[in-house]
């Protein structure tokens, strides 16, 4: 059982200006795959609202698997990476790296994709897109490896090598 939060970012969503979206697009997709939801939430684009929340996640409610959405483009409002990148204690590029290369076969506009991923004590954040389409995309590209990590990172499981 893999604790996951939802943490999406839109300033228009909390001004009442959009319906998200890709949250329950995320939900859906993560619960077909065995995945149990235990925080969702909504906030604005502020780095330190974001850091104060991640933080939250990671080192009270504790859960294994933190998957932000939106936040991750050119806009200057868009510091989901930053405020990220300020909790994480070790980073794990490759799974934004994945999930740019594949996104590539999609569409070009995924070289712009200023996501990452890391570690917070026992918990993996993942930044994904903002579009439904886009983050349940990325997220398809990489949920068959995260049940692994996530269970070397709580030390279920002690190596990837095969023998």
């Amino acid at each position: 059982m893999i604790k996951t939060a939802i943490l999406t970012m839109s300033d228009k969503g909390i001004r009442g200006e959009r319906i998200d979206g890709t949250g329950p697009a995320l939900r859906k997709e993560l619960e077909g795959k065995g995945f149990i939801i235990t925080f969702y939430k909504m906030i604005s684009d502020e780095k330190q609202g974001i850091e104060k929340e991640l933080i939250y996640l990671c080192d009270e409610l504790k859960v294994d698997l933190v998957l932000t959405n939106g936040g991750t483009g050119f806009s200057q409002r868009d510091v989901t990476p930053e405020a990220t990148q300020n909790v994480i204690e070790r980073y794990v590029p490759g799974i934004c790296e994945t999930m740019r290369m594949k996104s590539l076969q999609i569409t070009p506009m995924a070289m712009l994709s200023r996501s990452i991923a890391g570690i917070r004590k026992k918990t993996l954040i993942i930044n994904l897109p903002g579009s439904p389409k886009g983050a349940v995309e990325n997220l398809q590209f990489i949920i068959s490896a995260i049940p692994h990590g996530i269970a070397i990172l709580k030390g279920e499981d002690s190596e990837c090598a095969r023998t």
